[in-house]
């Protein structure tokens, strides 16, 4: 048997991507330089451990930004791939240049609250466009994989932990008032990464039970405009064989499926989790009747 090929990505796909990089890291570097900067309010990751420390030593951010990120990336390089090593390099080199570019221009505001909150959502809106993209701008994130496929914490869980290091340090370091600060901009450039990494119409794949499944599948098509899959299954206590609905719908047609399925069988058991991501098949909406 021949290797199987990997397909290579479009010239244009291969622009976008880079052109998505480069607008979110310099969005991040207006963040950290014009908000976070001047009002010692930090991130979590690399991007935290740098931002204490040209607090503390006045240093450009973008010197440790590069510095410190480096010797992550050549273990990525090795490790975790090619492609994304090279990604996350070049989001790295964009936001050092643009926070160095940035260093001397005068801070937009040095209330703290606007701070945090402006430079929370550029900053969540940066990152999570660099993300999006399939790169990243910390090296926190290639540690936290390596270690996550060494031990049983999950990616999610080696960030937080690096975060309340980083988090507690800086309350020693620039005091509680920023360390508390910090957390909110943490919290809410969190948030507004997901949204754009994931979009605001979140996906729901619903499983649902009925003996009226056929009417029930129609019902959906018709209403929603959503196509269903049947999977065969066998009831443990009743042993009959039935057929179980799958679909996935947006979050906001959510309560519309439930009614559609409550009117034609109350009992009917409905079963619903967050999805990810979708791609593929049929889940593009149809017109509905």
């Amino acid at each position: 048997m021949g290797k199987t090929r990997k397909k290579k990505m479009r010239p244009v796909d291969l622009l976008l991507k880079f052109v998505y990089i480069t607008a979110g890291a310099v969005l991040a570097g207006v963040a950290l330089e014009l908000f976070l900067v001047p009002n010692q309010i930090i991130d979590g990751g690399i991007t935290g451990i740098s931002l204490v420390l040209t607090n503390v030593t006045s240093l450009p951010l973008g010197i440790f930004l590069f510095v410190i990120n480096l010797p992550f990336l050549a273990i990525g390089f090795k490790q975790v791939g090619k492609g994304f090593a090279i990604s996350a390099l070049y989001g790295i080199i964009v936001l050092s240049t643009t926070t160095t570019l940035l260093h001397h221009v005068e801070a937009f505001t040095k209330e703290p609250l606007l701070a945090v909150f402006f430079g929370a959502l550029l900053l969540g809106i940066g990152v999570g466009l660099v993300l999006r993209a399939g790169g990243t701008t910390d090296g926190a994130e290639i540690v936290a994989i390596l270690i996550s496929r060494r031990t049983n914490a999950s990616v999610g869980q080696v960030i937080l932990g690096i975060n309340v290091v980083i988090f507690i340090a800086a309350g020693f370091i620039l005091g509680w008032d920023a360390a508390m600060y910090s957390i909110f901009t943490f919290y809410i450039a969190s948030k507004v990464m997901d949204i754009v990494v994931e979009g605001l119409d979140e996906s729901k794949s619903v499983t649902i039970i009925t003996s009226d499944y056929e009417e029930v599948a129609e019902a959906i098509m018709a209403r929603l405009g959503r196509s269903t899959t049947y999977l065969y299954a066998r009831g443990g206590f009743t042993k009959e064989d039935t057929q179980v609905i799958y679909c996935v719908v947006s979050r906001v047609e959510l309560s519309t499926l439930k009614t559609v399925v409550r009117d034609i069988d109350p009992k009917a058991f409905i079963a619903v989790e967050d999805v990810a991501d979708v791609s593929g098949g049929s889940f593009t909406k149809k017109q509905a009747h």
